[in-house]
């Protein structure tokens, strides 16, 4: 072969274990590619005499190093090195020892970041959830009743028979509960509260603060959006690495906005010997990148709700289409940040609040006005992906949503893309996947999220003096089951966190929610729990909680409007548990 000539490209293999820690071959105090060969078949004989128990070897790409290419190939490894001379070691440690890298893996190594995302689910096919739901008899209800305080907050007889009573199936909303104690009457709707996905990310935190003791337990940030949850956790010992905005939090635990410059980060801090749990709304590609480069097991913490996840394979699918994602979502909350960030990898992605904003998008998807089709890079700055081309990324579009908002705006959402695309390309092209994608179905709509907006729905219909809708100041779907309440009630409806907001038998403090068109800050406001006096005709209340609040903060604050009560005046829990046995018969 004469100098001039290029070397013949090698396969190499890089391997990861559970902490996304990649095996290199040590020899003194260089490290180099330990399994590389001029075909796949030669790496892997080397990986098996190292590690046999991997997955199956998929390329990833073609790096240059050393006067060659190397097909690079991922594997994720389950058992230690049986080489000596093969060890493991974190992206970040090898970045700082860069001076003792041999030019080849240096080499590799540097194309690396792109794919920083796949190392830690390399044992999962592309249509595999990180964790599925577990079926009702799997569930780990014991974490619920750890001391006094869990019980409290967590358990209840009363809602706990509710449920037993009402869903028979998950999915679907059917009448609501009345919860008669005499002067007071509460109307609860067949689904409320926790659902699956929260159920499965608390269990997991619990499980994991049990499983790892003597080791730092962090969650990226709120676990879900319940701040007596996530106080409850911190109780026990967990810490969050950033706020639910992404400002990381300093080894002091206090903002770094606020913080004196310089302060060293908890970021900074983690090592593979820390535990990051990522809450249920998931997290962005970069913040996962970061655990990888750590060395961090990422996967086996990862409590993504699936049902989140689901909107991510569907967005990836229309990207594959040929689509531009058109994200129903806000753009500042965690789940539409990892929506958005997943996205991206395969589709032209922008982000739209709601259907005003939808509608700003329709008139620069019909302008024909050069000046009004480049208002796009200004009205949506910061919400749509590098690189968006307004002439060449709107000709197809097909809509996804945060799982959390009202489903009926999402579906108003579509309807009007689809009769503007129609009206603008012609009825043809927007009946077809050619223009609008999702051919009418529902892809993205969580069940869970609109199964308890359909029982609220139906628990509205009756005769009502007030309502209040329990659940986290930053809860989105707790704020979108207030809106349909206040859309039927009016200032009758309020939105509270817990039962200290119920200040007297006159008197709430109902949470003014940021949004646009009200307040861009959140604040709290009083105002009449009900209109008139407690008289001689019983007072009827309807009570909801949102997505992530605990069926011991909804009991609580029945207790606490209870309390307004003579004593004598009213029924007896046990009473009104036996009413509900009866209604159990006669439902069937």
């Amino acid at each position: 072969m004469s100098a001039s000539e290029p070397l013949p490209a090698l396969s190499c293999i890089l391997a990861f274990n559970g902490n996304c820690q990649l095996a290199v071959r040590r020899t003194g105090a260089k490290a180099d590619l330990p399994f590389v060969g001029a075909t796949v078949a030669a790496a892997t004989a080397q990986l098996d005499a190292a590690c046999s128990i991997h997955t199956k070897p998929l390329e990833h790409y073609v790096a240059s190093a050393a006067g060659r290419d190397y097909h690079v190939l991922f594997v994720q490894v389950s058992d230690e090195s049986r080489d000596a001379a093969v060890r493991f070691s974190s992206l970040e440690k090898l970045s700082q020892e860069s001076s003792s890298l041999s030019p080849a893996l240096a080499g590799v190594i540097a194309e690396l970041d792109p794919f920083l995302i796949d190392i830690p689910y390399l044992h999962l096919g592309e249509n595999d959830f990180i964790y599925k739901f577990r079926p009702e008899k799997e569930r780990n209800t014991a974490i619920y009743a750890q001391d006094s305080e869990a019980a409290k907050l967590y358990q209840s007889r009363l809602f706990g028979e509710i449920k037993n009573l009402t869903r028979r199936h998950e999915r679907m909303a059917s009448d609501p509960v009345l919860l008669d104690f005499g002067p007071i009457r509460y109307v609860i709707p067949s689904h409320f509260g926790f659902c699956l996905g929260v159920k499965n990310a608390i269990e997991r935190a619990y499980e994991t603060l049990a499983e790892n003791p003597g080791k730092r337990v962090f969650m990226l940030s709120e676990l879900i959006h319940n701040s007596f949850v996530n106080e409850d956790l911190l109780r026990r010992g967990l810490h969050y690495l950033q706020s639910d905005k992404g400002v990381p939090y300093t080894v002091t635990g206090q903002p770094a906005s606020v913080s004196p410059p310089g302060t060293p980060l908890l970021w900074d801090s983690l090592t593979p010997d820390d535990v990051v749990i990522i809450p249920a709304f998931g997290a962005t590609d970069e913040d996962k990148r970061r655990l990888v480069r750590k060395g961090l097991a990422v996967f086996p913490y990862d409590a993504t709700c699936m049902l989140v996840e689901k909107v991510w394979k569907a967005a990836r699918a229309y990207g594959r289409a040929g689509y531009t994602v058109v994200i129903h979502g806000k753009f500042e909350h965690e789940e539409t940040k990892a929506t958005f960030a997943n996205t991206r990898r395969f589709a032209p992605a922008v982000i739209v609040r709601n259907l005003e904003e939808a509608r700003i998008l329709g008139e620069i998807v019909t302008s024909s006005d050069p000046a009004e089709r480049q208002k796009f890079y200004t009205v949506f700055a910061g919400k749509y992906t590098s690189g968006f081309d307004v002439e060449r990324d709107l000709q197809r579009i097909a809509v996804v949503n945060q799982t959390t908002l009202l489903m009926n705006e999402t579906r108003d959402i579509i309807n009007y893309f689809r009769e503007l695309y129609a009206s603008h390309f012609g009825p043809d092209q927007a009946s077809s996947p050619a223009r609008v994608g999702g051919g009418g179905r529902n892809d993205t709509l969580c069940y869970a999220t609109q199964v308890n907006q359909d029982a609220l729905a139906r628990a509205l219909d009756g005769p009502l003096d007030a309502a209040l809708v329990i659940g986290g100041r930053n809860s989105s779907n707790t704020y979108q089951l207030y809106r349909l309440c206040a859309q039927r009630l009016g200032d009758r409806a309020s939105f509270i966190q817990s039962e200290a907001n119920i200040v007297s038998p006159g008197e709430v403090e109902h949470y003014v929610f940021p949004s646009k068109g009200q307040s861009p800050q959140g604040y709290t406001e009083r105002r009449p729990l009900w209109q008139g006096a407690i008289g001689a005709e019983p007072k009827r209340i309807l009570i909801t909680g949102g997505a992530s609040c605990p069926d011991g903060v909804i009991q609580q604050v029945i207790n606490r409007i209870n309390s307004f009560f003579p004593a004598d005046q009213l029924r007896t829990p046990e009473a009104v548990l036996a009413d509900l046995e009866v209604e159990a018969v006669s439902r069937g």
